[in-house]
């Protein structure tokens, strides 16, 4: 009898149906497209009050001074003094965010079929749960808070080394894309760590299990060295992925029962078209005596028959 698991990050489909079922990549990419513009989308309609956010923000750096863990002055004053490694830090936070995840999804699509679905809805659910962390708790990220608070904008301190102005990772001119204000919980923290697991779970090198710890660890210091986040942020974004993934089972089985849904109203009509045509080839296209149908094979004679047995008509038994 098949055997499945309970649907989790540790899915995998047993049933020789199962490995078969491929998800294609012609119906994938235009799903992982809307759902990232529906995202991004969210993201410029979730601008809150300036206001509120550096509020936000103030009481985040509070609560942190509070429970001594206010990593990111340090971190931030080693970045904006070290060229040597500010600048390759913007360079993280710019550009690996948009290309390490992508890669990894596109290998898990190709080396880990069975496993592909269950962490595709991973990340999506954990993503749209940011989304939604963006719209009630708008939050100022370091380098915009006054200066008085002992922060730099390394991005804009290091801006002539890359393509990116003062306003967080867009390229110059077009800062009014991106919402500067979407920084609790931090999704750049969320995604690495969510690269981390698919590399220590499906990578068969220990460069790759290595490559899933330190991904995620850098990522975290990057997004506080530059200012771009609160420690509190990294936190927040890891347990987004935690809820994330504890929702997926549930998002996946809404998504089949969806598909089953729909599968049963659809497909009456499609069987119903199907019949017609059908009949139209068996019922009313009726071929008259002695006439061929195209590509059809003509009976194989007896060898051992006679010439008058064979126009005869008499059955062979008679025969």
């Amino acid at each position: 009898m098949p055997q499945t698991e309970t649907p989790g990050i540790e899915a995998i489909p047993r049933s020789r149906t199962a490995q078969r079922i491929r998800l294609r990549w012609w119906t994938e990419l235009p799903l992982i497209v809307m759902v990232y513009a529906s995202y991004s989308a969210g993201r410029l309609l979730a601008r809150g009050d300036v206001s509120s956010a550096v509020d936000h923000g103030l009481t985040i750096l509070r609560v942190e001074k509070f429970l001594h863990l206010n990593a990111e002055h340090p971190l931030n004053r080693l970045f904006t003094r070290e060229s040597w490694l500010g600048v390759p830090a913007d360079f993280w936070y710019a550009s690996l965010h948009y290309l390490v995840t992508p890669a990894i999804l596109v290998w898990v699509f190709r080396s880990h079929a069975v496993r592909y679905r269950v962490a595709r809805t991973w990340l999506m659910t954990s993503t749209f749960i940011g989304l939604i962390g963006f719209t009630l708790l708008p939050t100022c990220p370091p380098r915009l808070l006054t200066a008085s608070h002992g922060f730099v904008d390394t991005m804009a301190q290091y801006s002539d080394y890359g393509w990116w102005g003062g306003q967080a990772s867009a390229p110059r001119g077009m800062g009014g894309m991106t919402n500067q204000y979407a920084a609790m919980p931090s999704l750049h923290v969320g995604w690495a760590l969510w690269c981390g697991v698919m590399l220590w779970r499906h990578g068969r090198t220990p460069a790759a299990k290595v490559a899933g710890i330190v991904y995620p660890l850098f990522t975290t210091i990057v997004v506080m060295g530059t200012a771009n986040h609160y420690f509190l942020d990294a936190v927040a974004g890891a347990a987004v992925m935690g809820v994330g993934l504890a929702l997926t089972p549930l998002v996946l089985r809404f998504a089949d029962a969806a598909r089953k849904r729909l599968a049963a109203r659809f497909a009456p009509v499609a069987l119903a078209s199907w019949g017609a045509r059908s009949s139209i080839v068996s019922g009313e296209c009726q071929t008259s005596a002695g006439e061929r149908i195209p590509r059809q094979r003509e009976p194989r004679a007896d060898p051992d028959a006679s010439p008058a047995s064979a126009d005869d008509g008499a059955p062979a038994a008679a025969r």
